[in-house]
């Protein structure tokens, strides 16, 4: 076997498709959120750079690129440059196993499920090393809302998670596209769908939860302290995460690539996007809550309605 044939160069293939793929997405939806942030208050947004400002980000893009690096004396100089690498990476591997179509899909791994959330978790991790490292205590602020935050919310978002698991009976994600053949799951699973959403905008950190980065008290949050490239990494890991739990909401209630007509990859990113615009238009609807509310909202809502749903799931499925 040559090793154009063997399963290393398809996975270098697939890397570098799946490089291509998060830039270009990210610089897609940083325009997205600009414009509908603009129309949803009555503003045509970006119009200048290329038709209706739809090159803007690219030139964002390259301004960060030709940014200097500063890095503040009193960081903790290792920790403090491997944050925005340890943020990016689990994006990268996220990718590797989620379905755009039926043979459309670089690894497709019967743990699929697992792997996403596992590296998910190290989302949270990077944000603290950015907040500790960087010797500010808005900084600091920021990365400890984001660890209560991200820990209240993953509780819930794991046991919805299991409830389509349970009715599937595999953590493999082209499995659960497959039971969806007759029915999406949001018509038997709407609780479901409904915490999902809530619990992956809060560990987006998307508002109205967006309280490691509230502007009005902590500047920028965890990366009030970097410049340039740095800075850019946080904000292409935010909107590529976004990607990736709509992309899950796709897969898990929304048929993934199933409907009619159109190529199953286009309906799996018509579906997506839809699910991102629903994520955009929570900001600009909802107003930022308290930490404390936040927190309360967790523990004392998202999780008791999780276990009844995923009790309720168990009981109708010994049932019929």
């Amino acid at each position: 076997m040559t090793i154009f044939g063997s399963d290393l160069f398809r996975m270098i293939v697939g890397l570098i498709g799946v490089i291509a793929l998060v830039s270009v997405n990210a610089l897609f939806l940083i325009w997205m959120e600009r414009k509908v942030a603009a129309h949803m208050q009555l503003r045509p947004g970006p119009m200048e750079v290329g038709w209706h400002g739809s090159i803007q980000t690219v030139a964002d893009a390259l301004k960060l690129l030709g940014k200097e690096l500063i890095t503040p004396a009193e960081v903790d100089r290792p920790v403090y440059l491997l944050a925005p690498i340890v943020i990016f990476l689990p994006v990268l591997v996220s990718f590797l196993v989620i379905p755009f179509a039926p043979n459309l899909i670089i690894r497709d791994m019967n743990v699929g499920v697992l792997l996403i959330l596992a590296f998910a978790a190290l989302t949270v991790l990077a944000i603290l090393m950015a907040g500790w490292a960087s010797n500010n205590k808005y900084s600091a602020f920021g990365a400890i809302r984001s660890v209560a935050q991200n820990v209240a919310y993953e509780i819930p978002l794991l046991i919805t998670v299991m409830s389509v698991i349970l009715m599937v009976g595999s953590f493999r994600l082209t499995d659960i596209v497959a039971a969806q053949e007759r029915y999406w799951f949001i018509l038997i699973q709407p609780l479901a769908f409904i915490l999902y959403i809530t619990c992956a905008t809060a560990e987006t950190n998307r508002a109205p939860f967006d309280l490691p980065e509230a502007e009005s008290e902590l500047v920028a949050g965890f990366h009030t302290e970097y410049s340039g490239m740095r800075f850019a990494l946080f904000f292409l890991a935010e909107y590529t995460n976004m990607f990736i739990v709509s992309a899950l909401a796709t897969i898990f209630f929304l048929g993934g690539w199933r409907g009619p007509f159109l190529p199953g990859w286009a309906w799996f990113f018509i579906k997506v996007y839809a699910m991102i615009f629903l994520i955009m238009w929570f900001r600009w609807t909802f107003p930022r809550v308290r930490f404390d509310q936040l927190i309360t909202f967790a523990w004392k809502i998202l999780i008791p309605l999780a276990f009844a749903n995923l009790l309720l799931t168990a009981f109708l499925m010994k049932i019929f």
